[in-house]
């Protein structure tokens, strides 16, 4: 008997003495609903369920289940935390918050019998290494994978075998530079017997410096919002590509901590002062878009995981940042030593002063000035205390390397982990090794992890179960394009610039180049390819009826394709040689001349190509005083009507040029002009060239360049291209099998079947082989990361 009643005594004291339904809601709801409804949600919080009470609001959790005094709603009542709510109506009374605090205490349970509430996730500041769970699964030795076991273990997935060598090979080469492995090398792979031939493929493709950044500048590219031809510019800056600083730092791996810090501090010439410039709009703006607020959100987004873009205008509805948040980390970047605040545009009598958004970590600039607050907040940023930074970045490389972030979102670092071990673990191993950037994708690409087969992206609750499948990125199927056929596209260098009225220098000859340092197209762009006008932190996976336009019909994917069938059967013609090409910068003192001998020409095209103008819209470019001269005399080039006129620019009386007033044709600005010529009986191609803009204002600097061909010549190859391409060119194919097996080798990373032989029909005619290679590329085994 006795040991009855101490047993119930026992269960009696291990119930929770308070219980939510009969005493802490309806104390909530008699005290707190005014403001804390379902309908009213002040500060984004309402006490109207159980669950919402949990869930908290824009300033975080509300309870922390077991630690009372932790929990905000505690220290807000009992007005440890101002200000003391319920704001502006009587305090609890002691005993009402001694029933809150003991409920939070028990466990915050939905009911007696419940289980202990689960705390809301809460992402830390600081970084800590957890301790490495025990090796479950013989092959998975390295501490990702032991996480990586650990966790599969407890979500019932069984131990995975690892993809194929073939297909892990295609994986790495496209995730570290970018490009599809060769036909013999890939063989070459597949023929090695050595048991650590993966690890020696990761090691051999990170050494590969020019091909690795010439992957990864698009990642960065997309983060920093830098774009060849849509540089940073600001009126008094001019314009600050960070192109060659950052190409350099990808090629000798900087160490990431010192990345961000010539990002936030640039001091030296060659450091990236254009990204702090940012993209100046011009004309008025929006208080939340001045360069300083710019640096502000994108130094939050990039390097934090944090969106300020809410809170640069009023207090955010969705989170906890508020308006003095975004002024403060603003004014670290502001040339104003104290920066007025704006809600919705409107000037508010309040100044910011500089405040990083943990304050924790604030350091004091040395002085006010503009540079030493810069230079805080490159050490705010870097501080080893600040365990965001690394944490963002690993977060980044899984999500680029697996399809899916730790975090799902990586703009949004407060977002829960599905395994906060495995980041917390990965982020600290990264900071503590130098932030070294290719150990720690090295470290990803060996584990058994990214190894494991892709799987579809799922629906509902998340579990990790293998890298999500990923289409080729626009840049990686227009680089494959040229690997596998030999037909790169060509980049044209802007020309040197020039002291004010020096001729312009020797334009220098094009480069063969992979399509990151090239203008994007409407097939790159239907691929993904972003404008870059925003920080890009992922980019859309989807498919869209625009990409399914431009992969069928589209113009630019057909006009690769059979040039590209043309130069693996050898008979892609080389490119004519312009008889005219003058280079312009801005309106010179007298405007160049020209006498081409055209007396066996039919056509004539005459071109005019932006080079680097800011508007190139604007520039008046111009064709003076041309003739065509022959034995019957000589006939104005404006009393003729193109065959091709596209590109004429309107305006009526004389065109004028330094030094020259009087007849003309007017163009845009790119142009092109074709006249037919045939049986005209002319000889000599007579005029000049130059630009009609009478004042050359900052935000035009025009750069153009003049051409005259006799035969037609390719828009993307105007000019001589340096014979070096991305990638080793293979020879022209000779037989039909060679050509099937090299397309799908190259292609798929496998030989093409029987069946697949037999129906890519006549590939020795150079339509036959662009149909071929069309009906490869549009297999999704060709357009997935698999």
């Amino acid at each position: 008997m006795r040991l009855a009643v101490g047993l119930l005594a026992t269960i009696a004291a291990a119930q929770p003495a308070v219980e939510y339904e009969r005493q802490v809601h309806p104390l909530l709801a008699a005290k707190c609903f005014v403001c804390h409804s379902q309908e009213k949600r002040s500060g984004g919080f309402s006490l109207a369920t159980y669950g919402d009470l949990l869930e908290g609001g824009r300033s975080g959790a509300a309870v922390k289940p077991g630690n009372s005094g932790a929990s905000l709603i505690i220290q807000r009542t009992n007005g440890t935390h101002a200000p003391r709510m319920p704001l502006g109506a009587a305090p609890l009374s002691a005993a009402e918050i001694a029933i809150l605090s003991a409920w939070i205490d028990e466990g915050a349970r939905a009911t007696p019998a419940s289980a202990p509430a689960r705390p809301k996730w809460e992402a830390p500041l600081a970084l800590a290494s957890p301790a490495i769970p025990a090796v479950g699964w013989k092959t998975w030795q390295s501490p990702l994978d032991r996480f990586v076991a650990d966790y599969l273990g407890k979500h019932g997935v069984a131990e995975p075998e690892p993809v194929s060598d073939a297909v892990f090979a295609r994986r790495v080469y496209l995730d570290v530079i970018g490009l599809l492995p060769a036909p013999g090398e890939l063989q070459r792979f597949l023929s090695d017997g050595r048991a650590d031939k993966r690890e020696r493929l990761v090691q051999t493709l990170l050494a590969e410096n020019r091909a690795y950044a010439e992957n990864w500048i698009s990642f960065w590219n997309d983060l920093l919002r830098n774009d060849e031809g849509v540089n940073y510019f600001s009126e008094a800056a001019s314009r600050k590509s960070i192109t060659p600083w950052l190409l350099n730092s990808l090629r000798t791996n900087l160490a990431y901590d010192q990345f961000v810090r010539e990002l936030l501090n640039p001091t030296a010439p060659s450091d990236p002062a254009g990204f702090l410039i940012g993209v100046n709009w011009r004309g008025v703006v929006n208080a939340s878009q001045t360069p300083a607020m710019q640096a502000a959100q994108n130094t939050a987004q990039i390097f934090l995981g944090i969106n300020l873009k809410c809170n640069s205008c009023h207090d955010s509805f969705i989170s906890k940042w508020k308006l003095k948040d975004a002024y403060a980390l603003a004014s670290y970047f502001s040339p104003e030593e104290k920066l007025q605040l704006y809600r919705c545009d409107v000037a508010q009598a309040e100044f910011a002063e500089p405040g990083f958004l943990f304050p924790e970590l604030n350091h004091a600039a040395a002085s006010s000035s503009e540079a030493d607050r810069r230079a805080a907040a490159a050490a705010i940023f870097t501080d080893p205390g600040n365990g965001r930074l690394a944490r963002t970045l690993v977060n980044r490389i899984w999500h680029r390397l697996l399809g899916r972030g730790i975090v799902e979102n990586p703009d949004e670092m407060d977002g829960e982990p599905w395994s906060p071990e495995l980041l917390d673990w990965l982020a600290a191993d990264f900071a503590g090794h130098g932030y070294d950037i290719k150990r720690l994708i090295a470290t990803i690409l060996n584990s058994r992890a990214y190894q494991m087969p892709a799987v579809r992206a799922g629906s509902g609750s998340y579990v990790f179960r293998g890298p999500e499948l990923r289409r080729l990125t626009a840049e990686q199927f227009a680089d494959a394009i040229g690997a596998i056929t030999g037909d790169w596209r060509v980049y044209q260098p802007p020309m040197p610039p020039t002291a004010p009225g020096a001729p312009p220098l020797t334009p220098p000859p094009g480069v063969y180049s992979r399509d990151w340092h090239l203008a994007a197209n409407p097939l790159t762009r239907a691929l993904g390819r972003p404008i870059r006008d925003q920080v890009y932190g992922t980019r859309d996976n989807q498919a869209t009826t625009l990409q399914a336009l431009e992969l069928v019909n589209g113009e630019t994917l057909t006009h690769w394709l059979m040039r590209g069938a043309r130069k693996m059967l050898g008979v892609l013609p080389p490119e004519p040689v312009s008889v005219f090409d003058k280079p312009i910068t801005g309106r010179l003192p007298a405007p160049p001349e020209f006498d081409i001998d055209i007396s066996r020409a039919r056509r004539l095209w005459l071109l005019v190509q932006d080079t680097g103008s800011y508007s190139p819209e604007k520039v008046e470019a111009a064709w003076a005083n041309v003739e065509l001269a022959g034995r019957e005399g000589a006939t104005l080039l404006s009393s003729l009507k193109p065959v091709d006129s596209g590109g004429l620019r309107p305006g009526e009386g004389p065109i004028e040029l330094n030094g020259f007033h009087g007849d003309g044709v007017r163009v845009k600005t790119p142009s092109r002009l074709v006249y037919d010529i045939a049986g005209r009986g002319f000889t000599r191609l007579r005029g000049m060239v130059g630009i009609e803009n009478r004042e050359i204002s900052s935000d035009i600097n025009p750069r153009t360049r003049f051409f005259i061909f006799l035969e037609e010549p390719a828009m993307d190859r105007l000019t001589h291209v340096e014979p070096e391409t991305p990638v080793p060119g293979l020879p022209p194919v000779k037989s039909a099998e060679e050509a099937v097996d090299r397309v799908f080798w190259y292609a798929l990373g496998r030989a093409p079947s029987a069946g697949e032989r037999e129906a890519a029909g006549d590939v020795m005619r150079p339509e036959g082989l662009a149909d071929l290679l069309w009906a490869v590329m549009m297999k999704p085994e060709f357009q997935l990361v698999r």
